[in-house]
């Protein structure tokens, strides 16, 4: 499936690098890779043609931190995305460097969390992931923290413009293990927040459409008490019952949900895919453009693996380069930087000791594509809006990524692999705030950023 592209990654020392997130970093409409390093410089990956060069200020860089989780949306409602950077010095419990929340003004970037007003708000237990969460459907977004050893937080901005966490009152400031994070409409029309944990049971907090959630993990079939999450994401699994989920527990059994019609989660991993590694991050994302999603599972100190949907099941298949036998996967993310139709993965390495960062594209077979990147009314991405294609006789769906896979933030845009397939029928998007916009048969091979329609 992959095949190296890794010299394209321009002065790619060995480093310590943890969570990668897909930005728009400068502005400039195309989007960048953002590397947490641990005790390492942050990076931004911008690719000018021909590599991608780091492009990161020293502000961005925040060099000495010790990075690893990343997630970016618009925190304030200004039409460009925030940057959050979760800190963690320590396995578990209080640490001592805060997180970090990087929002662009007057031609520079700062720390939202080192103003003298914000600074009772920083968040000083060690965490793991960070998402973006549109509770309320008004398209400003907050920031899920999950934390191990301590309360759960959501950040956001007050009227008074004051960083407050309001977890509490939205019902999510539990305590556990707190490992990843996935959130969208998941088990609701809203957004819904699901967090892999370890040491502990998962959490699904069930939106109730007034800014408000209610646990429901053990109801739903998703508690899983005695493992230990990692990467999870979103499965489109062509059924009418909702959107299913993949996740990794770290050397215990992987698990591939579905829904069934009463909305409870089935686990149906056939024994290849659930077999136990050490793994760290999981994408879903159709890689080869025939219309099917693949499932990457990213390890640390053993070989990557690559599942396909192949003859009406799940089976393992071919990954090549990316394979990584001895690679210290930490985080990974996916976009398509060169606009030629199909996505490149990027993974990092850190954690036991330094490796370069890994690129990898796949062979041009030919397959048709359709891209759609939502637009917030202010012109940010929709992060969190759901996306559904018809095509060949065939519906997909797609959610804009809000943080996910394990430290990690995937591009906010809705890839559509069609396969041979030469026409779409229509595309419906519909955001957080329930807003819908159809698109009557538009054509394939491109990029479409659609905005919401006027109220």
């Amino acid at each position: 499936m992959f095949i190296s592209q890794s010299s394209l990654l321009a002065n790619n020392l060995p480093q310590l690098s943890y969570g990668v997130a897909v930005v728009d970093v400068d502005q400039d409409g195309a989007f960048e890779l953002f590397v947490a390093g641990y005790s390492f410089p942050n990076k931004v990956l911008k690719w000018d043609g021909k590599l991608f060069v780091n492009i990161a200020d020293s502000t961005l860089a925040d060099n000495g931190r010790q990075a690893i989780g990343v997630a970016a949306c618009d925190f304030d409602g200004d039409g460009r995305e925030e940057i959050y950077v979760l800190n963690t010095d320590t396995f578990a419990g209080r640490k001592q460097f805060g997180d970090r929340l990087f929002s662009f003004f007057d031609g520079e970037w700062y720390d939202l969390f080192s103003l003298p007003r914000n600074l009772e708000a920083v968040n000083q237990t060690a965490g793991r992931s960070v998402a973006c969460i549109d509770r309320l459907g008004r398209g400003r977004y907050g920031f899920f923290v999950a934390n191990y050893g301590g309360p759960m937080r959501l950040y956001e901005l007050n009227p008074d413009g004051f960083l407050v966490d309001v977890a509490e009152e939205a019902g999510v400031s539990l305590i556990t293990g707190g490992r990843s994070l996935l959130c969208g409409p998941l088990v609701s029309e809203r957004m819904d927040i699901f967090a892999a944990n370890e040491n502990g049971s998962n959490f699904m907090f069930r939106n109730q459409g007034d800014g408000t959630f209610v646990e429901v993990a053990l109801e739903l079939g998703l508690d899983d008490p005695y493992e230990h999450g990692r990467g999870v994401a979103a499965l489109d699994t062509g059924s009418e019952n909702g959107f299913g989920m993949v996740y990794g527990n770290w050397e215990g059994p992987n698990r591939l949900f579905y829904q069934d019609k009463n909305g409870h989660f089935v686990d149906f991993a056939p024994p290849t895919l659930s077999k136990p590694s050490t793994v760290r991050t999981v994408i879903v994302a159709d890689f080869d453009n025939d219309g099917f999603e693949e499932i990457f599972f990213n390890n640390i100190g053993e070989p990557n693996r690559l599942f396909g949907w192949r003859n009406e099941g799940w089976y393992s298949i071919p990954i090549g380069d990316a394979v990584e036998p001895y690679g210290m996967g930490t985080g990974a993310a996916i976009g398509d930087f060169d606009g030629d139709g199909r996505l490149e993965l990027l993974l990092s390495h850190g954690e036991q000791y330094q490796q370069p960062l890994s690129l990898y594209g796949t062979v041009n077979n030919g397959n048709s594509w359709l891209r759609i990147l939502p637009r917030t009314r202010a012109g940010a991405p929709a992060r969190g809006a759901l996306v559904t294609l018809a095509a060949g006789g065939r519906i997909q769906r797609r959610i804009i990524d809000c943080g996910s896979g394990y430290l990690c933030q995937m591009e906010p845009v809705a890839h559509f692999g069609l396969g041979t397939t030469a026409e779409v029928d229509w595309v419906e998007i519909r955001w957080p705030d329930g807003a819908i916009a159809t698109l009557d048969r538009p054509a394939a091979r491109q990029l479409l950023q659609v905005s919401p329609p006027t109220r």
